[in-house]
């Protein structure tokens, strides 16, 4: 949606998301508009035609209509199911990103927000993507409430500390585009902004050659979890003190208190820093804390590290420089 000059109404739209939020937004307006205007021209109506100059005049007892009272309930009730069925197909798509995503990592803290990129290059207050990609930002916050957002994809999440939240989007065009914090979170609350970049795919290819000299997170996770010691108990085979972490994420496991829990990254973060909060079958609560010893892209690389052994080992022996042992 093109603006004219000036100050536009609204955001542009530029991602795929926006068009499915924006009809959405117009038609709760159009309603609530059409309705106020309705009751509003009545009011104004019924206080003309009944007014009336003597003080001691007693209104007519009128006893009601069924019609009525039907139609004032069914109505209303109509348009509210109308409106929460939409309402809840946008967000199902808002939350739902597709499969195959370009995953990045971020960290919100007072005053930046610095994105991880899986490859290894690192921005500060600026986003690289490419156009036409769904792109999904797993992020959290290091010390206070934080809100990413970004208005002209339509998307936004509060970064929690302790717990990741994920927005996604796919962008529509090329170009450079705000993001915020949209959560007051201090005195620099408004200087906590920067831009995100859209580019073509092949201009984006060039930017993630030249973007720095950092590891990839799986590598830079690799040699943690080796530094750490986590090879000694997490065997390939399920033989050691802890789980086997091979071709673990996405699937389901089963806790010693009867549940079962999807491996995802909020379950992974959480067993790194919070190990026995959800206890895996058969193994007892062994692993220490890493609570206060990692930061938060080390865990982020420990996280895709695991994700990494969903692969086959022959595959991950081409695209690392070392393999580690789970």
């Amino acid at each position: 949606m093109q603006q004219p000059a000036g100050i536009p109404l609204f955001p542009e739209q530029a991602s795929t998301l926006a068009a499915s939020v924006d009809n959405l937004y117009f038609a709760i307006v159009a309603v609530t508009a059409f309705f106020t205007i309705v009751v509003s021209i009545a009011a104004v109506w019924f206080a003309i035609k009944y007014r009336t100059d003597d003080p001691t005049k007693v209104g007519e007892n009128i006893h009601g209509s069924l019609s009525l009272e039907i139609g004032w309930t069914l109505i209303p009730f109509v348009i509210a199911m109308g409106i929460f069925g939409w309402s809840a197909s946008v967000y199902f798509d808002i939350i739902r990103p597709p499969d195959q995503t370009l995953e990045i990592y971020s960290v919100g803290k007072r005053w930046m927000w610095k994105f991880q990129h899986v490859g290894g290059q690192s921005e500060i207050n600026e986003l690289h993507v490419p156009v036409g990609r769904p792109v999904k930002i797993t992020f959290t916050s290091e010390d206070v409430l934080h809100d990413l957002f970004i208005p002209v994809f339509r998307v936004k999440a509060d970064a929690i500390p302790g717990r990741y939240s994920t927005i996604w989007f796919e962008a529509t065009q090329t170009g450079e585009f705000h993001l915020f914090c949209a959560e007051y979170c201090g005195t620099n609350h408004s200087g906590m902004i920067g831009r995100v970049v859209v580019m073509e795919p092949a201009e984006y290819q060039d930017w993630l050659a030249g973007g720095g000299t950092d590891l990839p997170l799986e590598v830079r996770g690799e040699q943690l979890f080796q530094e750490l010691a986590c090879n000694t108990c997490h065997l390939e085979n399920g033989t050691g003190r802890g789980p086997s972490l091979e071709r673990v994420f996405g699937s389901q496991v089963a806790l010693t208190n009867g549940a079962t829990v999807n491996v995802d990254e909020s379950y992974l973060r959480e067993s790194i820093l919070n190990p026995q909060a959800k206890l895996v079958s058969g193994y007892g609560p062994q692993m220490p804390t890493f609570q206060g010893l990692v930061s938060e892209e080390s865990v982020m690389a420990l996280i895709e590290y695991v994700k990494s052994l969903d692969a086959p080992a022959a595959a991950r022996l081409d695209a690392t420089p070392a393999a580690g042992n789970d």
